[in-house]
C-alpha cells in the first residue's frame, strides 16, 4: 500500500492543546489525524454536523411567553404520539 503524508499548520497554542488532548485520550496526534481521515472518507465528508452559523436563540420577553409556548410544544407533541 502506497503512503501519502498530509500536513498542516495550526496556531501553537492550538497544537498543544490538541497534543495534551490525545495524550489524555492515550493517542498520539498522528493517530488522531489519521482517524479523523478515516472517518471522514467513511461518512462521505466531516464525521459531525457542519454549520455556516451559529443558530439565533432568542429570549421570550416574559416568563408568561415562556410558559405558553412549553405548553404549546408539549400539546402538540402529545397530539402527534395519539
Amino acid at each position: 500500500m502506497a503512503l501519502k503524508q498530509a500536513a498542516t499548520r495550526i496556531d501553537a497554542e492550538q497544537y498543544e492543546l490538541f497534543k495534551a488532548t490525545t495524550r489524555q485520550l492515550g493517542t498520539t496526534p498522528s493517530d488522531a489525524i489519521r482517524m479523523f481521515i478515516y472517518s471522514f472518507n467513511d461518512c462521505g465528508g466531516f464525521p459531525y454536523e457542519v454549520r455556516t452559523t451559529r443558530p439565533v436563540v432568542e429570549a421570550f420577553e416574559t416568563e408568561c411567553d415562556a410558559t405558553r409556548f412549553a405548553t404549546a410544544l408539549s400539546l402538540g407533541v402529545l397530539d402527534e404520539t395519539r
